[in-house]
Formats: structure tokens, C-alpha cells, sequence
């Protein structure tokens, strides 16, 4: 992250920006393992790997998926047996024709002023690189070494064409982009246009924008089929009501984005005490494609059931300032309390809907004051 890079401050580490800091910290149950981390990383270990030489099919992906410290290895130790095989090779053929011998002024050798394998080294180097000092240089008197510098001119622009590649592609890896797409660091549910919503935030911290960008959802839980086999990780899409009515979101400010509980929705029957006790798993999944490189990006976070935050909602960001609109950051993960009604969206329903919940609350409460009046008069009359 950013904060690791020196580049911000901790105190504003992106994962602050997610949150409230005068909310309590929830942590996961002990021992529940995540299937995606906060940051995104997919927390699975592929083990037990026995066709190995699948990865040597596509080595250029390899290269790029390798760590800094393995790929610049590679990148020094390629270019240097490179020089050195073909630096072996030019002192085989100065000593096959005796150009390592002292000769007269009349003698023509493959290779000028090679003397050692050093010199043959450094030749070597010259002739991959296109340095060209000058001393040294090939004649017309060996038509093997002309092959030879032929050759190793095609494999100095192979090995320069995948490791320059290689190289270029771990700097401009699209992951890069997904460290300034950030999201809260708690998802709420409350009620939103008389429905039963599970909701989070997202935001782009770049003014350059994210084109065609469009977010999924995943819950992943373990369930047993009709059959009795048991899935550990199932995962179910789930369908988000997102402000401009598709997937796709026009990402310039935070947006908050919405999931109806109907039932179609696998929450669809859980109500507040059940989610705590519920190991469900939210995955959201923000993808599109960079607007300065055109190269697709895609950042992922997940919710376990101690960061759902249930009868709450996000605060408002943006506001309107001398023309213009101003996000304020700082209140990016906040949330407030809001009246929700703590059963399943499934009872909601077979209540009568939100309406109905509303006034049989008012009704109770009304009884409810009315017994606390009545009681205190008959107090204030004994």
C-alpha cells in the first residue's frame, strides 16, 4: 500500500479513509480463514502442484509473475552467460585460426587485438551490446566468425525484446492502478426506498478516470446440496442496484453501491442476530480499464459478518463548493445509525413490507407510552 511506500502518512492510509475512528475496530472470528483479503489478494495456497513444466510453457508470464528480486536475477544473469558463452566461443575461434599467437605484420586474423579470453570477453560484449570501441573488430578472413556475430546479434535483440518486455510490463501491471481504487472498510444494511438494502462505498482517489467500470458481487459460504454434497466455497452472484440502474458506474466521486435483499438474494433470510453468528463472506469486485494506459484493472475486497454493519448508513461526502463539488475523504467510511428493523428481509416480507413494519412500530410505541403515563399516575396519585 501507499503507506508502506513512504508516500502518505500512516495516519492516512487508505484503509483509514475506509473508516471511522470513533467506530469500534471489529476483527474476523478466530480461525475463520478469508477467501479474499481486504487488500484484494486471493488467500488460497496451491499446493500439491505435480506438472510443474506447465509454468515453462508460457514463460513470459512466468517472468512477469515472479518477484523484482527473482526477475532482476534473470535479467543480470541472461545478459551475462550470454556475453560469457559467446565470449567463449570467440576465443575458440582466434585460437582455431592462431590469432593468439605472435604473427608477422602480413598475418590476418578473424579477430583483431584478441590476445586472452578477457579480450575474447570483451569483444563478446561489444558486439551484443553495439558498443563498438573501436580496437577491436572482425574481418573478412573467417566466414565462421561472421556466423557467429550473426547469431549472437539475433540472440542479444531475442533476450533484450523479452526481459526489456518483461520488465515493462511489471512496471505498468494493472494492480498498480487498483491501489488508488478504495473501498469501506464496512458494508451496512438498512433500509433504502422502503426495501432492505446491503450497501457499500467505493472510490477513486485519481482524476484520471476508470472507463467502463463495473462492479460485481459474490457471497461465498459453505452449503450442502440436496443430495448431501458439501460445497466449502460456494459462491453466488448477487444482483446490486447500482446508481445509474446497470453494472456499469461512472466512477468521478464515491458512489455508493446497492443490493436489494429480495428473495433472490442469498441474505435474503438473514436477520440481524443471524448474520453474527453466519460465516458468509461478501466479495465486490471493482474492474475497468484505464483511462491513461488502456490496460484493465481490477480491485477486490471482501466483507466478512463482523464488518457488516447492520442498521446504519454511509454519511454524504460530496457538497457542493463555489461552483463546483468537493469530496471530503475524511468521512468516506463513516456511518450512522438509522431505524431498521432487525428481522430478515423473508419476514419483512410476510409482514406486509416496510410500510407495514413502520406503523406496527408506531402503534407499540404509542401502547408502550401510554402504559409508562398510566403507571406514572397511578405513582403520582399513591
Amino acid at each position: 500500500m501507499l503507506s508502506r511506500k513512504g508516500l502518505i502518512p500512516e495516519d492516512y492510509v487508505l484503509t483509514r479513509l475506509a473508516e471511522d475512528v470513533l467506530q469500534p475496530k471489529f476483527k474476523a472470528k478466530p480461525g475463520k480463514a478469508r477467501f479474499v483479503d481486504k487488500n484484494g489478494t486471493c488467500n488460497v495456497a496451491h499446493t500439491n502442484i505435480r506438472e510443474q513444466g506447465r509454468f515453462l510453457q508460457d514463460v513470459f508470464t512466468t517472468l512477469v509473475d515472479l518477484k523484482w528480486l527473482h526477475t532482476l536475477i534473470i535479467f543480470t544473469m541472461s545478459f551475462l552467460c550470454s556475453w560469457l558463452l559467446f565470449g567463449m566461443i570467440w576465443w575458440l575461434v582466434a585460437f582455431a585460426h592462431g590469432d593468439l599467437d605472435q604473427r608477422g605484420d602480413d598475418f590476418v586474423p578473424c579477430v583483431t587485438d584478441i590476445h586472452s579470453f578477457s579480450s575474447a570477453f570483451l569483444f563478446s560484449i561489444e558486439v551484443q551490446v553495439t558498443i563498438g570501441f573501436g580496437a577491436r573488430m572482425i574481418t573478412e578472413e573467417c566466414v565462421s566468425a561472421i556466423i557467429i556475430l550473426i547469431m549472437q546479434n539475433i540472440v542479444g535483440l531475442i533476450i533484450n525484446a523479452i526481459m526489456l518486455g518483461c520488465i515493462f510490463m511489471k512496471t505498468a501491471q494493472a494492480n498498480r492502478r487498483a491501489e488508488t481504487l478504495i473501498f469501506s472498510k464496512h458494508a451496512v444494511i438498512s433500509v433504502r426506498n422502503n426495501k432492505l438494502c446491503f450497501m457499500i462505498r467505493i472510490g477513486d482517489l485519481r482524476k484520471s478516470m476508470i472507463i467502463s467500470a463495473t462492479v460485481r458481487m459474490q457471497v461465498v459460504k459453505r452449503t450442502t446440496t440436496e443430495e448431501g454434497e458439501v460445497v466449502p466455497l460456494d459462491q453466488i452472484d448477487i444482483h446490486m442496484d447500482n446508481p445509474v440502474g446497470t453494472n456499469g458506474i461512472f466512477l468521478v466521486s464515491p458512489l455508493i453501491i446497492c443490493h436489494v435483499i429480495d428473495k433472490d438474494s442469498p441474505l435474503y433470510k438473514l436477520s440481524a442476530s443471524d448474520l453474527q453468528h453466519e460465516d458468509i463472506e461478501v466479495i465486490v469486485v471493482l474492474e475497468g480499464v484505464v483511462e491513461t494506459t488502456g490496460i484493465t484493472t481490477q480491485a477486490r475486497t471482501s466483507y466478512v459478518s463482523d464488518e457488516i454493519l447492520w442498521g446504519q448508513r454511509f454519511v454524504p461526502t460530496v457538497s457542493a463548493e463555489d461552483g463546483m463539488y468537493a469530496v471530503d475523504y475524511s468521512k468516506f467510511g463513516n456511518t450512522v445509525k438509522v431505524p431498521t428493523p432487525c428481522c430478515s428481509a423473508k419476514k419483512l416480507d410476510e409482514a406486509g413490507g416496510i410500510a407495514q413494519f413502520k406503523l406496527c412500530e408506531g402503534v407499540t410505541l404509542r401502547t408502550s407510552m401510554r402504559k409508562r403515563r398510566a403507571s406514572r399516575r397511578s405513582r403520582m396519585e399513591s
